[in-house]
């Protein structure tokens, strides 16, 4: 379990993948904050986007992703993109 970072995923018929974010005013009180996590998602997810083709993805900020610094983030999500395109796989195998 990732204590900065939820993220969703369902499969959505397209040949491309779709991003939604929800990172909350409560978990990341500062713009810039909130900013700076919208920004380093978007960036994680274009330069991972040939992999996550046909995913609907929301991610979800949680309570210690305020304190997280960009390095620890971008990790967070190269495991959960990680994740996905593995239970993808074994979903399209079965």
């Amino acid at each position: 379990m990732d204590e900065c970072l939820l993220v969703l995923a369902t499969p959505n018929g397209r040949e491309y993948p779709r991003l939604g974010l929800a990172i909350s005013k409560r978990n990341i009180k500062t713009a810039v904050g909130r900013n700076r996590v919208k920004r380093l998602v978007r960036e994680s997810f274009r330069r991972h986007r040939q992999q996550l083709a046909g995913l609907d993805i929301v991610v979800l900020s949680r309570n210690a992703t305020h304190d997280s610094s960009n390095p620890s983030l971008l990790h967070s999500l190269n495991r959960h993109w990680r994740r996905l395109v593995k239970r993808c796989a074994n979903s399209s195998s079965s």
